[in-house]
């Protein structure tokens, strides 16, 4: 029996992983997920993808430990790895399931319904959108309290969500929160009792609406901060000129020009 399983409602694909009893990340569990992944963001089909946990109390738990320990123990006598070359990117595993996530033409929603840490944080970290239940006991980074720091992401995408200070307090002293307490400092966007269900409700929105439109302000929202503001004026303009070409922007906008309509979007 696999670690992930995928379930179309509509146009939005619900994407389990489920590792028991513990509900870690490993590098099988990784590669499964990007792999499941992949053609649910190629299929125009797949309006959204939402990722949750298959285990009562547990989205997932953070990266597996013991394999972590074991690949640590492999670098004690080998040189150190040549540095990456420059745009190089990861094709398998763990770090290319969070880019491919984090740059999808859709959006993806993680349905957080239990503990979230370190790895399994990362992963919903690279997702658009965070719904958690208020009864998660544990969110967060606490990487460096067993000697590493978060490498999936963590360092680079936390920030961009809370802000560098709160980013560095989580991350330097490896804390952790309730789901209550995620969604006060914004860890989380809502909370809601059940989150997949609450995750379903916000997909449907989009099934309604122009996908290249979506795309497009996924694309060039995720790219804002990486670039000078004149750069990424430039590219909304050109886009933006794009997407009126398309024939779900003609539609939507010969529906909308009534002004009650616009009223009741």
């Amino acid at each position: 029996m696999g670690l992930v399983s995928v379930e179309r409602r509509g146009g939005t694909a619900v994407m389990t992983y489920a590792n028991p009893p513990f509900g870690t990340m490993t590098a099988a569990g990784a590669q499964e997920m990007l792999e499941a992944f992949r053609p649910l963001a190629a299929d125009p089909a797949v309006r959204s993808v939402v990722v949750t946990g298959g285990l009562k109390d547990i989205f997932i738990r953070h990266y597996d430990v013991g394999e972590l320990s074991t690949a640590s123990d492999a670098t004690r006598d080998a040189p150190p790895p040549p540095p990456p070359e420059p745009g190089a990117r990861p094709r398998q595993g763990f770090l290319a399931l969070t880019d491919e996530i984090f740059e999808a033409p859709k959006p993806v929603v993680a349905a957080i319904n239990g503990l979230c840490m370190g790895g399994g944080f990362e992963l919903s970290l690279a997702c658009d959108l965070r719904i958690a239940s208020p009864g998660v006991e544990a969110i967060g980074l606490p990487e460096t309290r067993v000697g590493i720091f978060p490498g999936g992401g963590g360092t680079q995408r936390l920030p961009r969500v809370v802000g560098e200070a709160k980013a560095l307090e989580i991350i330097l002293r490896g804390l952790t929160f309730t789901g209550e307490q995620a969604h006060a400092i914004g860890l989380v966007h809502e909370l809601a009792a059940d989150p997949l269900a609450r995750a379903l409700e916000i997909a449907a929105e989009w099934e309604t609406r122009g996908a290249e439109g979506i795309a497009y302000a996924k694309r060039l929202t995720r790219a804002a901060l990486d670039r000078p503001v004149a750069e990424g004026l430039a590219d909304e303009r050109r886009s933006f000129a794009e997407v009126m070409r398309t024939a779900s922007a003609r539609e939507a906008l010969r529906a909308a020009r009534q002004p009650a309509e616009i009223q009741k979007a």
